[in-house]
């Protein structure tokens, strides 16, 4: 039996609902040996960020040459990088290994509005990683802050996902969660078309992480050589019913249920 590997590169969440944490959760419920690159260790709860302590550069490049040296990750996926430092570390080792398969889930806002990543990182990031990137997944502040266009029409969101492909990416999701109304649309553009994934909004504060966990679905689908979007589907999937069969966690924005896409697939 084939064992699949996937990589996440991103920042340690001490309430275990988003960044590495969640990461490694969701590849291991879709079949996906995890292997972690931790960035940086934050201090932080439902209720909002208290601390960010980035790692400093020797202890990145070393983490990411133990992986290098021995192991094979199929795919790749960057969360919170925080820094153009990183950025540039990250990019470097990801060519010196020759990594294929790159995710990248652009963290730059928590859930309760700290900053994730430092303003002067977004042009790194644009120049250094999205050029590698097959897949990147803003969410629509995200996607504004790099296409530098302000996005309020379903039209916008298209020419978002037209700059970012040009900037280098392969396939581009502007994920639809930030828009208001009872159905939520993610956009999807390879290049050449779109394709729109409908879903139902669920009315709730418990969405901590679901970027990260979304992301990270799409790499351990991936890793695991499923064509593009049909991990994007099984993302979606993964990600909703996450949102759906809520745990109620902790008093402000909780995390989202890990363990709910395996569980209706136990039971269908």
């Amino acid at each position: 039996m084939r064992r699949y590997q996937a990589l996440t590169i991103a920042g340690s969440d001490s309430g275990g609902g988003a960044g590495i944490q969640a990461d490694l959760k969701t590849f291991q419920e879709l079949g996906t040996y995890g292997m972690s690159v931790i960035t940086a260790v934050t201090a932080q709860n439902t209720l909002g960020v208290q601390g960010i302590y980035p790692l400093d550069a020797e202890a990145i490049r070393n983490q990411l040459d133990s992986i290098g040296e021995d192991l094979e990750p199929s795919a790749i996926k960057t969360g919170m990088l925080f820094s153009a430092e990183i950025i540039k570390i990250v990019a470097e080792k990801i060519k010196q290994y020759n990594w294929h398969n790159l995710i990248i889930d652009p963290v730059m806002v928590a859930k309760g509005g700290s900053p994730l990543l430092q303003q002067e990182a977004i042009q790194t990031l644009i120049k250094h990683l999205l050029p590698l990137a097959l897949i990147t997944t803003p969410n629509i502040p995200e996607a504004e802050l790099i296409a530098r266009m302000p996005i309020r029409t379903l039209s916008d969101r298209e020419e978002a996902a037209r700059i970012l492909n040009q900037m280098g990416s392969r396939f581009v999701v502007i994920k639809g969660g930030h828009e208001t109304g009872e159905r939520l649309v993610d956009l999807i553009f390879d290049g050449e078309k779109f394709v729109y994934l409908e879903s139902k909004r669920i009315d709730t504060l418990h969405t901590h992480g679901t970027g990260c966990t979304f992301s990270a679905a799409i790499a351990a689908e991936i890793a695991q050589g499923k064509p593009v979007l049909d991990a994007i589907s099984t993302a979606k999937a993964f990600i909703q019913a996450a949102i759906e069969d809520q745990l109620g966690f902790g008093s402000g924005h909780g995390p989202t249920n890990h363990f709910a896409y395996r569980q209706r697939q136990r039971l269908s």
